[in-house]
């Protein structure tokens, strides 16, 4: 894919548009960059393309035709939704791409792609792990945190990298044409997402979409039994490779809960001990059973798996482990921004019990499947945010419910509803954007709390004080 001297609009300057603007400004495209904030702001952000030579037009405000005429290449950022402009440029012949996309036409090393609703994050970051102890250079990013243009190395023509493990969203797989991961992860599907998707099923094919280009000599890891997510595999070529629970039927790659928490690979008779890595939870079982399924479908050894799972740690407020007071453990999993995230971590702790602390900004989705994961997993639920009263209205009688106005407040409360050798669970099947900056800040104010929580009872030991509720009664705080 040649740029040089194209004209090239990079719709919205968020971190991965701003990535691909200096990606193609660097391959001698002229780029005219298109984003609502005004303009005196963009061109601070592009002052140093510019200072480097590269053509930048900055174009702020709405998106309207103008603002693409003449152009040879659209790029468009994951945020920015389905514009009915960006259809009529796509009738009109001018190609509309993502930067995952846009990268991926640039680079030679193979792609290990993981979706899924839940779980990426962690995923990526562990089978990137697992191939580093195998000695590969390996890149990991995309809807993680770093672009994938930026896995380009603008200065020479040789590979940064030996494998390139990319986090995918929904989003960025829409606008997706000859992607073509050589290992593809779809770890789960659950609602999520539904104020940009007119249903279920649109999600799920969006999500679907990094599957079409795999050929017979590519492999696509899937939970086993899972028809939704089976169908979309299929809608391209590859192997397909199972995970799931060893006692939940007959995949490839089998997550073990007892005696000793690991995962079996099946084909091979090999057994990975979980001991040492820091993964809480079942759903971090299946997690880990995805990544070793790809990583050993990748080539890498059975030595250097072990290496690599031996030293990881896991991502700060996915189901991390904070620490104990009064006999009861808490768990910061403030990245369950939806409900599906929230009834896998309840439903998958390790204590028989748990408070959940949930609420936030409502996404639209039904809340269900977390009632019914409360009734098998819940002592108590602690709400917070916006959402409070659409969840505590889906709850009804059916466990104890109590709200906060801070997470002061919800941290103290659930620890007084808890039992020894239970757990207390940030997990809010929300965003966080109503109370806090973002995920990472409700997490941090989480931990703080906790915190606090452990200095106020003086030795942790100390049985939790309060005693919980009657169920079916709600504390309106």
């Amino acid at each position: 894919m040649d740029l040089v001297g194209k004209r090239v609009v990079v719709v919205g300057l968020g971190k991965s548009g701003h990535a691909a603007a200096a990606f193609c400004a660097r391959q001698g495209a002229t780029v005219v960059v298109s984003d609502s904030r005004e303009e005196s702001v963009l061109r601070q952000e592009v002052a140093e393309l510019v200072t480097r030579g590269a053509r930048v037009e900055v174009r702020a405000g709405a998106q309207t035709a103008d603002v693409f005429a003449g152009a040879d290449l659209v790029v468009v950022s994951p945020g920015v939704p389905a514009l009915a402009v960006l259809e009529e440029v796509a009738r009109g012949g001018v190609e509309v791409i993502g930067e995952l996309e846009l990268a991926s036409r640039f680079l030679e090393a193979p792609i290990l792609a993981v979706g899924g609703t839940n779980g990426k994050s962690t995923t990526t970051t562990l089978l990137a792990a697992l191939l580093e102890a195998a000695g590969k250079r390996t890149f990991a990013g995309g809807n993680l945190g770093t672009p994938l243009c930026e896995a380009i190395d603008p200065s020479s023509d040789d590979e940064l990298y030996d494998a390139l493990v990319v986090e995918v969203s929904s989003f960025q797989l829409e606008r997706v044409r000859d992607f073509r991961p050589r290992v593809n992860l779809l770890l789960n599907v659950s609602e999520d997402h539904l104020d940009r998707y007119p249903d279920f099923a649109a999600y799920v094919a969006a999500k679907g979409n990094s599957f079409v280009r795999q050929s017979p000599r590519d492999v696509a890891v899937i939970p086993w039994g899972d028809e939704a997510i089976e169908a979309q595999a299929r809608r391209g070529q590859a192997r397909i490779v199972t995970f799931g629970l060893e006692a939940g039927g007959e995949s490839d790659f089998a997550a073990v809960l007892t005696p000793e928490p690991g995962v079996r690979d099946r084909g091979r008779g090999d057994f990975y001990g979980l001991k040492g890595a820091d993964l809480h939870g079942t759903h971090n079982l299946l997690n880990a059973a995805a990544a070793i399924a790809a990583a050993r479908e990748f080539g890498v050894s059975a030595e250097a798996i072990r290496t690599g799972l031996a030293g990881f740690r896991g991502l700060p407020h996915r189901m991390q482990r904070v620490g104990e007071v009064g006999g009861v453990t808490f768990y910061d999993d403030s990245k369950a921004t939806n409900v599906g995230s929230a009834v896998t971590a309840l439903l998958g702790l390790a204590e028989p019990k748990g408070v959940l602390i949930a609420g936030g900004r409502d996404k639209h989705g039904s809340y269900a499947p977390l009632v019914q994961a409360l009734e098998q997993k819940g002592r108590a639920l602690v709400l917070i945010g916006e959402a409070a009263d659409r969840i505590a209205e889906a709850v009804g009688g059916r466990v104890t419910v109590a709200r906060a106005g801070s997470m002061q407040e919800a941290v103290s409360l659930a620890h007084s509803l808890a039992q020894i050798g239970e757990a207390v669970l940030l997990s809010p099947a929300c965003s966080s954007f109503d109370m806090f900056q973002n995920y990472h800040d409700r997490g941090v104010r989480f931990v703080e709390a906790v915190k606090q929580l452990q200095s106020s009872r003086g030795a942790v030991g100390a049985p939790p004080s309060g005693a919980p509720g009657e169920p079916g009664t709600e504390a309106d705080r």
